[in-house]
């Protein structure tokens, strides 16, 4: 569930191998190992023999197989961490709470796990140290029944919260301009559905926090699963290298092709030589859309609107319209080229007085997609610099996981059940801690 909806995810959606969980197949091993001595602890009937160095009254009596335990999970990204992948981790709880039996038969316990949980789309702080953290989940219940679940349930929660937050500084960088969310070649295809539900995520947040509203732009179906949306995309260069190398023989046929829904939009520097693409694509759809607009064909008009222009150029290449001295790859220079080329490339037309202001109107509508090596900082220096772009495609670096971007997921056992009691039994470090945020969680909305 998250803040901004108030639904639980569809569990179907997320692939889960329930099986795989249950068995331990994605636990780390030394999960697998307390699962097993637990349970043949209960077996056999053990009580606590130890030396029982806090003290604890009452311990002799303690079946240590059936060790009920409260479990607190929480997030250590400084200062703020986004929050995602809770539904995940909770679909796991679900499914995969339980034991197999004696004829390895799965018994499900899932009903006597009392939790608490934050919902997808908060905020945490953390300001290091692990004795004042910001609990997201807390779950008490019978540990050998979910110990299996502790890696594959921190595993969804640090990747979800980790691209949510990168992609929350990456709009906040971009000062809510829309943000192509591009990583899906640089990982699995099995984590695009998550990632991209964490983009959204950060959408929303964003919206919530400045009252910008950015629109979702994801590429892959899959990334759009989890909110019901769709991929958008234009042509890569595989398809302009199909034309020969003509980008505007490529961009008609992909306006006479593609449904008008999808935005017409020129990958511009396949020869290397943005500005020259840029007005010879836009003089070519003009041809169509005066042709429409004279017959006052609306639906034709919005064929042959060129929506945007991206600029991908490699960074150890310098733009053809560009002075050897220039910065190479996509630099602010290139960008206001191409900008002011775009404007006047209606000057270049021979048009009558009547239609000359349409035509400006038609190329200054064309908007500036930049792409290629674009992370928070090189976003925030275009902005700075005030760079005339009108969004970013953003790639590899919202997967970024490096110490800065760090938003590891750590569960402890802070309490167990002793003679009916919950006493205090965290590691040194460590203390049972809170959150205001915290909601119980009834299970049974996953069904």
């Amino acid at each position: 569930m998250s803040i901004f909806d108030k639904k639980r995810l569809q569990t179907d959606r997320f692939g889960i191998n329930v099986d795989a969980l249950r068995r331990g197949f994605y636990a780390d091993k030394y999960f697998s190992n307390a699962a097993l001595m637990l349970n043949r602890l209960q077996a056999e009937g053990y009580r606590y023999r130890g030396r029982n160095p806090r003290g604890a009254v009452g311990a002799d009596e303690l079946l240590v197989g059936n060790i009920e335990v409260e479990a607190q999970i929480f997030n250590r990204r400084s200062p703020t961490a986004l929050i995602a992948g809770v539904d995940h981790a909770l679909a796991q709880l679900r499914y995969a709470t339980g034991y197999f039996d004696g004829n390895d038969t799965w018994v499900e316990t899932w009903q006597e796990l009392e939790i608490d949980a934050v919902q997808d789309g908060v905020v945490t702080f953390y300001d290091g140290d692990p004795e004042n953290v910001l609990t997201v989940l807390e779950l008490r219940g019978r540990y050998r029944d979910f110990a299996l679940l502790e890696t594959s349930m921190l595993g969804v929660l640090s990747r979800a919260s980790r691209i949510a937050t990168n992609v929350y500084e990456v709009l906040e960088a971009a000062r809510g301009k829309p943000i192509l969310f591009f990583p899906a070649r640089f990982d699995l295809p099995e984590v695009q559905a998550i990632d991209g539900y964490a983009y959204w995520l950060a959408l929303h947040r964003y919206h919530l926090d400045t009252g910008i509203e950015v629109p979702p732009l994801v590429s892959t179906d899959a990334q759009a699963s989890l909110w019901s949306g769709k991929g958008l995309g234009t042509v890569p260069h595989a398809m302009i290298a199909c034309f020969l190398a003509d980008s505007v023989e490529t961009m008609i046929q992909f306006a006479r092709h593609i449904p008008v829904e999808s935005p017409r939009i020129l990958l511009a520097d396949f020869n290397n030589d943005t500005v020259a693409a840029a007005r010879a694509t836009l003089s070519a759809y003009w041809q169509h859309y005066v042709a429409a607009y004279k017959e006052g064909n609306r639906a034709e008009m919005k064929r042959w609107t060129l929506r945007g222009v991206r600029l991908d150029t490699s960074a150890k290449l310098r733009d053809k319209s560009l002075p050897e001295s220039a910065e190479p790859g996509v630099s602010p220079q290139l960008v206001r080229i191409v900008r002011e080329a775009i404007n006047s490339a209606w000057e270049s037309w021979d048009l009558p007085a009547n239609l000359q202001a349409l035509a400006s109107e038609f190329c200054r509508g064309t908007q500036i997609v930049v792409s290629g090596g674009f992370n928070r900082d090189k976003i925030a220096r275009f902005e700075r610099e005030g760079v005339p772009v009108d969004s970013y495609g953003v790639g590899s670096s919202l997967l970024n996981n490096d110490k800065r971007t760090n938003s590891d997921f750590t569960m402890d056992i802070v309490r167990v059940k002793l003679a009916g009691d919950w006493l205090d039994m965290a590691k040194v470090g460590r203390r049972p801690c809170a959150n205001p945020d915290l909601e119980r969680v009834n299970l049974a909305d996953f069904d």
